[in-house]
Formats: structure tokens, C-alpha cells, sequence
């Protein structure tokens, strides 16, 4: 199976008065094609700079340096023009609120297909927002950001993301300003749009609730390293690390039925997350 992503060796460091300060250290990762990764650890760990240099979009004081970064097989040269998108953590604040979402559609695929018609683009735009659940699409097109829910709003920037036609979606604290029942709706839209448009994905969270349910693989960072990776079934049943081992240990701590999803494995269907501690099979909310 062909490698959408291989990274190898990659260091961030940022200046901090006369020395260098190291941010992330040496991290490697590979993303089979067609796959969904989940980056863990705690925040400040750097797991969002991991994928935002692999776009190219850290910020401009940070020094990137890595060994190799290929993306389906060839060497990554221009990050411009690399068929990757990324949904950001925050859909409050990630939209312009004095413009109409038509208006935030419409310039990702001017941008993207800049020979598209208007009536082409608008058919696109009319299309996507039917494809990641926002019902009466024409109308909502005419609407502005505030007068959206949360879910809604990232919904809109899923769309956004899906417009820019990648072949890889990063998806960095997707869930994380939303509430547990949004989270689990957002987090079962990005799976099921995994699997119809053979998209890679990569999801970046804090929570192993959020990975339980949706990864194939799994990698646990901490203070810029990797410090454990296996499969979901690697993780959850064997974890090696200490680290890895206090993460599952503090998932664990809700009592009750749904309290320990190790033990569910009567239950059909891969776990999906729908809050901190709470596990449930998928179709099961």
C-alpha cells in the first residue's frame, strides 16, 4: 500500500534569548494511504506543530529541519500546491463574522478552481454543505457565521476543508470547543467522509477518547517526542509507556457501564468516542 505522508526526523526549535530552544525532537511518522493516525499526548506536547510544518503553515520564528518528507512516494517540494487541508480547533473564531458563509465557500474553490463558473461554484458550494449534514443549503449560503451553532460552524469548515479537493485531512482539537453530543456527530461526519471520498486522515487530540474510535494508528507524544506508537488494538490493550499508561488510566476514571470500554468485547462495532470518559459502539448514538 502506498505511504501518503513519510516524515522522518523532524525538529522544530524556536530561539530563546541566545540558545535554542527544542519544541519537537526527532519526530517520524508514516500514514498509510487511505488511513486515519491519531496524534495523543497532553497540550504543549507538539502535536500541532508535527502537522503544521508537514503544510508548511508553522509560525515564521520557528526553525523546521527534517531528513525526508514525501508525500505519496515523491519528495515534497512546494507546499503551495500539496493536496492537504486542515480543520481547525476553534470553529467560532475561524470564521470572518462580517461575511456570509457563501462568501467563505466560494473563495476556497476560486482559489482551488479558479475556471470554475459561478453556477458551477455555486453547485459545488450547494453540494458540499449537503455532503457534511447542513440541511436547506441554498438558504444557508445567504446566512452569516453567528447565525450558526458550533457544530454547525465546524461543519461549515469541513466543508471548506473538503473544497480544496486534498488528498489528506488533518484535523487538529476538531471537537474541542463543541459539546459531548456535537463531539460524537463530528466525530462520526469525519469518519464517514474517511471512508466515502478514500480520504487520509490525521486527527490531533488531547483526549484518547477522541482516538479510540477512529484510528487505525496511533501515536503518543510528549514534550516534542514520540514516545509510543502501535496500532489502536497496540495502545489500548498493551501500552508500554508509562506515559501512554497514566493517559488510558485517566480515561478510565468514569464509573458506571460504559466506564471501561476494554471490557465491551461483546459489543459489535469499532468504539466511538462521545465525551472524555464515555465510550459507546458506533451506530449506537
Amino acid at each position: 500500500m502506498t505511504d501518503s505522508i513519510h516524515l522522518e526526523n523532524l525538529t522544530i526549535q524556536t530561539q530563546k534569548g541566545k540558545q535554542l530552544q527544542t519544541l519537537v525532537k526527532k519526530v517520524s511518522l508514516t500514514v498509510p494511504k487511505g488511513k486515519i493516525l491519531g496524534i495523543v499526548g497532553e497540550s504543549g506536547s507538539g502535536k500541532s506543530l508535527t502537522v503544521k510544518s508537514m503544510m508548511g503553515i508553522q509560525p515564521k520564528d520557528l526553525l523546521v529541519q527534517y531528513d525526508r518528507l514525501e508525500f505519496e512516494g515523491k519528495a515534497v517540494a512546494d507546499y503551495q500546491h500539496l493536496p492537504m487541508a486542515m480543520i481547525f480547533q476553534d470553529p467560532m473564531t475561524s470564521l470572518n463574522p462580517l461575511r456570509k458563509i457563501g462568501y467563505h465557500l466560494d473563495e476556497i474553490i476560486k482559489r482551488f478552481s479558479p475556471t470554475e463558473s459561478a453556477e458551477g461554484r455555486k453547485k459545488k458550494m450547494v453540494d458540499m454543505l449537503t455532503k457534511v449534514g447542513i440541511s436547506n443549503p441554498e438558504q444557508r449560503l445567504k446566512q452569516f457565521p453567528f447565525e450558526f451553532s458550533g457544530g454547525m460552524r465546524q461543519r461549515i469548515l469541513i466543508a471548506m476543508a473538503l473544497l480544496a479537493e486534498p488528498k489528506v485531512l488533518i484535523a487538529d482539537e476538531p471537537t474541542t470547543a463543541l459539546d459531548v453530543t456535537i463531539q460524537a456527530q463530528i466525530l462520526a461526519l469525519i469518519k464517514q467522509l474517511q471512508e466515502s471520498l478514500d480520504l487520509t486522515v490525521i486527527i490531533v487530540s488531547h483526549d484518547f477518547s477522541v482516538i479510540a474510535g477512529l484510528c487505525d494508528q496511533v501515536k503518543v507524544m510528549r514534550e516534542g517526542q514520540i514516545v509510543e506508537a502501535g496500532t489502536v488494538d497496540d495502545i489500548f490493550d498493551n501500552p508500554l509507556h508509562p506515559y501512554t499508561q497514566e493517559l488510558l488510566q485517566a480515561a478510565r476514571l468514569e464509573t458506571g457501564p460504559t466506564s471501561d470500554f476494554l471490557s465491551q468485547e461483546k459489543i459489535d462495532g469499532p468504539l466511538v468516542a462521545v465525551s472524555g470518559t464515555h465510550f459507546v459502539r458506533q451506530g449506537g448514538y
